[in-house]
């Protein structure tokens, strides 16, 4: 069987990327290979760790993007040009999955639409329980709600990719109890440390529920 083709999705230090690289490498992410990973970042770390697992690398940015697009004054227009030539791009190297690992663009029926047309799905990883505290700041937001008393657990998951913010359909969920007393950097060293499990399970399904994603197997 020809391995799955992975493209990845990155903007900073790439720790959920590599999670990703040892476990292919290891066979825990089996019969898979990552054809290339995408920053929005050019100074973003990620791009070395793909660059020494011997991953081609891509850098778009929005701004530079911008820069070279003069012609659209609209930034709604340019965002959604934008994601139409990250499409192009991702849809140059047939991959199988598109995996956002910490990427911080918010993306468009622009990119979806293409890659929906193409039967591939995209997954990304949250730090944070379906429904409580979609977008920036997940871990931060979900400490100051335990300082107040509204909740006691955070938890991660990944979810599939729609055009609402971190809203859609999940594939993996794991809860994490917030310790009485620890710091905010302690929970989020914690947090990192659940994902880098469970977006090694989630890549896993979402290939093993491949070409038939739109009923997708949840595990808690």
């Amino acid at each position: 069987m020809e391995p799955k083709r992975i493209s990845v999705l990155i903007s900073g230090n790439g720790t959920n990327l590599q999670a990703i690289i040892d476990a292919v490498k290891d066979g825990e992410i089996k019969d898979a290979n990552i054809v290339r990973v995408i920053s929005n970042r050019v100074k973003a770390f990620g791009l070395q760790r793909a660059k020494e697992a011997g991953i081609p690398t891509l850098y778009h940015n929005l701004k530079k993007f911008g820069e070279q697009s003069p012609q659209y004054q609209d930034d709604l227009q340019l965002r959604e040009t934008y994601d139409k030539a990250l499409a192009e791009l991702v849809l140059q190297d047939q991959p199988h999955l598109v995996v956002c690992a910490g990427w911080m663009h918010i993306v468009s029926p622009a990119f979806l639409n293409p890659l929906e047309r193409a039967g591939i799905p995209a997954i990304n990883l949250h730090p944070a329980l379906p429904g409580a505290f979609n977008g920036i700041n997940a871990i931060e937001r979900a400490y100051q709600a335990f300082l107040e008393g509204s909740i006691s657990k955070t938890g991660v998951m990944i979810h599939y990719v729609i055009s609402e913010v971190d809203a859609g359909k999940p594939l993996v969920i794991k809860e994490l109890d917030i310790i009485k007393g620890e710091t905010c950097a302690q929970l989020e060293q914690r947090m990192h440390s659940l994902e880098w499990v469970v977006i090694v399970q989630g890549v896993q399904l979402a290939l093993s529920n491949l070409p038939s994603v739109k009923n997708p197997e949840i595990t808690n």
